[in-house]
């Protein structure tokens, strides 16, 4: 392989990795559509969802985005003015289970799940805290 090829080859890896880099950027935190998932509490080791809608987050414990969703969206539901809203966090690290359950593909990813346990949206990354809102404001 002569030296003029392999800098294009190589010019073409960065491009690409480029593009990819930022295609995953403009994704990160968008509100994307639930499917027909149902969130069981038991999996969060607890009996009862929020009466309007409950913020699923799963985590790991090497995620270093994690703690920074974990404040914003705890913050979140207190600023909420009653307990209609609620805050979850299921730790895949000890049930890697739940991760293909359901479908978590990267920490952190978030669910808005509503009443009945039904998965109404679901953020991959730290979600945008306008998307939040209309998620919830959907529910």
């Amino acid at each position: 392989m002569t030296p003029g090829i392999a800098l294009a080859v190589i010019g073409a890896l960065v491009v690409i990795a480029v593009i990819v880099g930022v295609v995953q950027r403009v994704l990160d935190g968008r509100r994307r559509t639930g499917g027909h998932l149902r969130f069981d509490p038991a999996d969060a080791d607890t009996d009862r969802l929020g009466s309007h809608a409950t913020l699923v987050q799963f985590s790991t414990e090497m995620c270093t985005r994690c703690p920074q969703v974990r404040r914003m969206l705890s913050s979140f539901v207190a600023d909420t003015d009653d307990d209609a809203v609620q805050h979850l966090e299921v730790d895949l690290t000890h049930r890697p289970d739940l991760s293909a359950r359901y479908k978590v593909m990267q920490t952190p990813t978030t669910f808005v799940v509503d009443a009945s346990g039904a998965v109404r949206a679901r953020f991959h990354g730290v979600p945008h805290r306008h998307a939040l809102t209309d998620a919830l404001a959907a529910v």
